[in-house]
């Protein structure tokens, strides 16, 4: 007889659904069912994550520290823990919140885009003293200490090396952009990247508040979390220890449903083609994009602005996508500037091009070398998912027969197609967690 192959845990959490799904109510609908499943299954069941994933930065960190820390371990947000927090704080005061890798860069570039703008509106002879107009503005409007503003601005000048005045009518991308690619090494090795704490971020660009799960919660809320309430991950606490017994992040979720494939309750829902299931949610005249030729800088601030995490980057007609770029992808302006130093200016174009040299040379594997991953509205929910596990991406364009661009589908839409959200369901969950900053999506 032919042993029977070892199934993951994923694939054994889905067995345990299989089981609840088969004695669910006949009367009630494949919606019901699916809800009544995941509120019957507590989150401590949840495959714990790698423990090289469960890790805090504590609020002193740096900006330079807490981008070598997620960089090394090849993650996308982590918990800020409160060193100033008292022993025997809770779990609530002892986490300020969460902060992504791409917070850190956008909140960087954002305070460089200003002082570029404020420099080379001047001349680099009175840098000194336009960084130190700058510094009285920025911190006026922004809130930002003046010597940290003082410090983007002298890393701007240096890395503008022009006295080139640039009229009211360039954007802050354009401004960063037009100094070349010796900004980003300029901008790296400076004492405002160096010096800058975490904590001094706090509630700005993708910061999310510390909104934890305990174990006994269910897996219907932290769908719901992950999805109608865009978490993109979710830490999980030990309340007795106090302490991150595990974090689930979408990609996660995404990841135990393709281990699913071929169980009743999956196929169930598996089996429905996109359309069916009103995919995609951001359709072709929604769909925000940037054209190959603008400055990189310019799609991460599309980016901020419109609380998205990735968008395609289109060739002259607009139609039709050369590659995409993700938030994420704003690490390779810090992790690798000397990459750029050669460019005269970085477009979205010459951005895809020198990521994916340095990371062939570097033998990494990265989504950025994948170029853009599509498929089409007729494919199933199944082939998506398995699409996007597979080549662990966040999001998949939707085309046409021709190749044009008809939608996007994210991780976060995929969830939210899995459940719905009964009736006076969070109840007073949210109380006692600090509201997300209104600019903290992106």
């Amino acid at each position: 007889m032919e042993e029977e192959s070892p199934r993951s845990p994923e694939a054994k959490l889905g067995l345990r659904l299989e089981d609840l799904w088969d004695i669910q109510q006949p009367q009630l609908t494949p919606s019901e069912k699916l809800n009544s499943c995941f509120e019957s299954i507590p989150v401590s069941s949840f495959p714990p994550a790698a423990p090289s994933q469960v890790i805090d930065i504590t609020s002193n960190s740096s900006l330079a520290e807490a981008v070598q820390i997620l960089s090394k371990h090849k993650l996308l947000s982590a918990p800020v823990r409160n060193v100033e927090a008292p022993e025997d704080a809770s779990w609530i005061d002892r986490y300020m919140g969460i902060v992504e890798f791409a917070g850190i860069a956008v909140w960087l570039l954002h305070q460089s885009e200003l002082a570029a703008l404020r420099m080379m509106g001047g001349s680099a002879g009175m840098g000194l003293v336009t960084g130190r107009v700058a510094a009285a503005v920025s911190a006026a409007t922004l809130g930002t200490p003046p010597s940290a503003i003082v410090g983007t601005a002298l890393v701007a000048a240096a890395g503008a090396g022009t006295t080139a005045a640039v009229g009211p009518g360039h954007s802050g991308p354009e401004a960063a952009a037009s100094m070349g690619g010796s900004f980003f090494e300029t901008l790296t090795s400076s004492d405002f990247y160096k010096n800058t704490k975490v904590q001094d971020i706090s509630g700005s660009f993708r910061w999310a508040p510390f909104l934890a799960l305990q174990k006994s919660d269910t897996f219907l809320t932290m769908l719901l979390l992950l999805s109608k309430y865009k978490m993109k991950s979710l830490p999980v606490v030990d309340l007795g220890e106090v302490k991150i017994d595990n974090i689930i992040t979408q990609s996660a979720v995404v990841h135990m449903l393709a281990e699913c494939v071929g169980l009743h309750w999956f196929e169930n829902w598996g089996k429905k083609k996109l359309f069916e299931l009103g995919l995609p949610i951001m359709t072709r005249d929604q769909l925000i994009k940037v054209y190959e030729e603008e400055p990189v800088l310019q799609v991460f601030k599309l980016m901020r602005e419109s609380g998205i995490g990735g968008l395609p980057v289109v060739e002259g007609s607009g139609r039709k996508a050369i590659g995409n770029i993700s938030i994420r992808d704003v690490q390779f302006l810090l992790t690798a500037p000397e990459i750029y130093k050669n460019y005269r200016s970085i477009t979205a174009k010459n951005f895809l091009n020198v990521v994916r040299v340095h990371l062939e040379e570097q033998h990494e594997v990265s989504p950025m070398l994948l170029g853009t991953v599509t498929c089409g509205r007729d494919n199933t929910i199944k082939e998506v998912i398995q699409r996007l596990d597979t080549e662990k991406i966040h999001r998949i364009y939707v085309v046409d027969k021709d190749g044009n661009l008809e939608g996007v589908i994210t991780l976060r839409d995929i969830i939210s197609k899995l459940v719905h959200e009964p009736r006076n369901y969070f109840g007073d969950f949210f109380d006692g967690v600090v509201p997300m900053p209104q600019n903290s999506r992106v």
